[in-house]
C-alpha cells in the first residue's frame, strides 16, 4: 500500500482525476435530474477519480510490467484494435441496438452535445472503474496476469447484474444474455488492448464503438 503514497503517483492521480473531471462535466450538466449540486457532484468525481487512478499508477506498471500509457503501441495491436472496434460496432448497431432502443432509450444520445458528453463519459468515467482500477486492483492482490483480467472481467459482469436487477424496470433475459456476451467480449478485448497498448488503445477502440451511434444522429438531422 506504500506505493499509493509516493509522491509521483500522486501527482500523476490527481492530474489524471481532474483531466477525468473536466471530461465527465457535460455529462454532469445534461443530467437533469440529478440528485445533489453540480459542484458536489464534480467534487466527489474528483476524490474517487483520484483513488481509482492512484491504483492505476501504483499498481498496473508495477505488477504488469506494462506502461500505463505508451505513446507508441505496436502496430498488430493498434490493427487488432481498430478492426474490432469498427466490427463491434457495426454488430451493435444492427443487432443490439435496435433491441435496447425500445426499452432503454434514454441512454441512447440524441443530439451531437449528448453524443460527446456520453462518449466522455464511458472513455474517462466508465473505464476507469470498470477496467483500469480493478485491473490493478486485482495485480496487486494476486500478482498474477491471468487472474487479474479474469476478475476483472467478471467485475464488470457483476456491476451489470446488479445495475439491472435494482432497475425498476430490469432487462428482458433473452435480452439480458447477448447483453452478457457483449461484456464479457468487450472487456476481455480491453484488458487485451490494455496491456498491449495501455489506456490509450483502449480509448481508441471505446471510441470505435460509441461511433455506432454518429449514423443515427447523422440520419436523424
Amino acid at each position: 500500500m506504500r506505493s499509493l503514497a509516493q509522491p509521483h503517483v500522486l501527482k500523476s492521480a490527481i492530474m489524471a482525476a481532474g483531466v477525468s473531471s473536466v471530461a465527465c462535466f457535460p455529462r454532469l450538466i445534461l443530467w437533469a435530474d440529478r440528485p445533489y449540486v453540480l459542484w458536489y457532484l464534480a467534487a466527489m468525481l474528483f476524490l474517487c477519480g483520484t483513488v481509482a487512478w492512484a491504483f492505476v499508477f501504483a499498481w498496473h506498471t508495477k505488477y504488469s510490467g506494462r506502461p500505463v500509457f505508451a505513446s507508441n503501441p505496436a502496430f498488430v495491436p493498434l490493427v487488432v484494435a481498430t478492426v474490432a472496434g469498427v466490427t463491434g460496432a457495426v454488430v451493435l448497431h444492427f443487432w443490439l441496438d435496435p433491441i435496447l432502443r425500445t426499452t432503454t432509450l434514454e441512454q441512447y444520445p440524441r443530439t451531437p452535445a449528448e453524443w460527446t458528453a456520453q462518449v466522455l463519459w464511458s472513455l474517462s468515467f466508465i473505464q476507469l472503474y470498470l477496467i483500469f482500477a480493478p485491473f490493478a486492483w486485482f495485480m496487486r492482490l494476486f500478482q498474477h496476469v491471468g487472474m487479474a483480467a479474469v476478475l476483472t472481467v467478471l467485475f464488470g459482469v457483476f456491476v451489470m447484474v446488479i445495475r439491472n436487477h435494482s432497475s425498476p424496470a430490469p432487462i428482458p433475459w433473452s435480452l439480458f444474455v447477448g447483453l452478457l456476451i457483449v461484456r464479457l467480449s468487450t472487456g476481455a478485448l480491453s484488458i487485451y488492448f490494455l496491456l498491449r497498448g495501455g489506456v490509450p488503445l483502449v480509448w481508441w477502440w471505446g471510441l470505435l464503438l460509441q461511433s455506432r451511434h454518429l449514423w443515427n444522429l447523422g440520419v436523424g438531422g
